[in-house]
């Protein structure tokens, strides 16, 4: 990764006009539906704003489609939109070719269908052990205690320090001849963490196990590579990063060799072979179809088509570009103003380690955000006491960021006389 230029000896005013006025995404920002009461939005990894382009699709829809077409919109588009749209997510932010990418429910409900079909193949069928890490967001750790309860098998638990994340070396020391399946987030949710995915699964691939990806905090942020890392299996929701909005459907991802062997657990109608025949028996369509299982929710696939298209036109190359900008310029504000008050940096220095949000922790930070936002400071507090600085590239400024950092400050100053 090339490495950012030093910031300048400014102040931090002056520090984030430089690199606001350099920034060459920032006429992006204009892209986006902005709030008069918010001065400073860094929740953009919990849920990103609207474009200016999706806000005018919904009205239109409304009208110009559902409106207007009615019934007949499933055969016009709608009823392909999970396979359409799924193909787009995995061209531009996952590096997948086409047939592997579909939109789905929730990530929780995308999750346990591929883990629970992965379970069943029968390379590792016989094998026990699912390899999960304490750190990882609980739906993934709820889920995996639900189905290792289910179907007999054991959990493997890495405890990874809480600034930091799962290494290749730790995966290797758990992995065996009873590794099933390894699960494990991109980018860690609450530190940032940026494991190496590649080399996790070509460890996991060596033990004979299947390999699992959520990518909820890398999808749109981070480059992704699922064919070329050889990934088998992959999830991640769309309300992030790509901007789908509160709600909105999580993709799945299925590499190309495992597709047609794959028999998914929770067989709804749009998956069967013939769906409109209504037949008597579940026969699983070819392709990655099978995987849809009830009727898409069409409204909460169209917003995130225009981020999709932003990032694409942006290239996601550039976006982690200013993502390493933001996130440094954020650790060396909090080290400047925030350090001599007691907050500690809790996410990794090194920027090939760190996805594009930055964790600080403080006893005082759950009282610090209720301030925060109502002030128009948008951060998220995540427990015991940590407050997440999510920074969504295209959207957020530099600027931003220090006006953020600062209110941390003076609200921590003021608690404190």
């Amino acid at each position: 990764m090339t490495v950012p230029p030093p910031l300048p000896t400014a102040g931090p005013q002056a520090r984030a006009a430089a690199l606001d006025a350099a920034d060459p995404l920032a006429a992006y920002r204009e892209r986006f539906v902005a709030s008069d009461d918010v001065v400073a939005y860094l929740d953009g990894n919990s849920l990103g704003r609207p474009t200016r382009a999706a806000a005018e699709r919904l009205a239109r829809f409304a009208t110009d489609e559902w409106g207007a077409r009615l019934i007949r919109g499933w055969d016009e588009s709608w009823y392909e939109l999970p396979l359409t749209l799924g193909d787009r997510i995995g061209d531009v932010v996952l590096g997948a070719a086409p047939g592997q990418t579909f939109v789905g429910e929730s990530t929780t409900v995308v999750l346990y269908k591929l883990v629970r079909a992965a379970l069943d193949l029968p390379e590792v069928a016989g094998r026990d052990e699912i390899v999960v890490d304490a750190g990882n967001f609980p739906t993934d750790r709820y889920l995996l205690e639900g189905i290792a309860a289910e179907r007999g098998k054991r959990l493997v638990w890495l405890d990874p320090a809480p600034h930091a994340g799962v290494a290749p070396a730790d995966v290797a020391a758990v992995l065996g001849d009873d590794t099933a399946l390894v699960l494990l987030s991109h980018v860690a949710y609450r530190s940032g963490y940026l494991t190496d995915a590649a080399e996790v699964t070509r460890l996991a691939h060596e033990a004979g196990a299947l390999v699992l990806w959520d990518l909820c905090h890398s999808a749109g942020a981070v480059p992704v590579a699922l064919d070329d890392w050889g990934v088998d299996l992959a999830a991640g929701c769309t309300y992030k990063y790509l901007n789908g909005g509160p709600g909105s459907p999580a993709f799945g991802y299925v590499r190309a060799g495992l597709v047609d062997r794959l028999r998914q657990p929770i067989q709804g109608w749009m998956g069967a072979e013939a769906p409109f025949e209504m037949g008597p028996r579940y026969t699983p369509h070819a392709g990655i179809r099978r995987f849809v299982s009830g009727t898409p929710t069409i409204t909460s696939m169209l917003a995130m088509q225009d981020m999709l298209d932003l990032v694409d036109e942006a290239g996601i190359g550039a976006i982690r570009a200013k993502s390493v900008l933001l996130t440094g310029l954020t650790l060396d504000l909090c080290d400047e103003l925030l350090a001599p008050l007691g907050v500690e940096v809790t996410s990794p220095r090194d920027a090939d380690r760190r996805g594009s949000h930055v964790t600080i922790d403080h006893p005082a930070f759950q009282e610090v955000v209720a301030e925060l936002w109502q002030q128009g400071i948008v951060p998220d507090f995540r427990r015991p006491h940590g407050i997440r600085l999510g920074l969504s590239p295209l959207s957020t400024s530099f600027d931003e960021v220090r006006l953020g950092v600062e209110a941390v400050r003076a609200a921590l100053v003021r608690l404190a006389a």
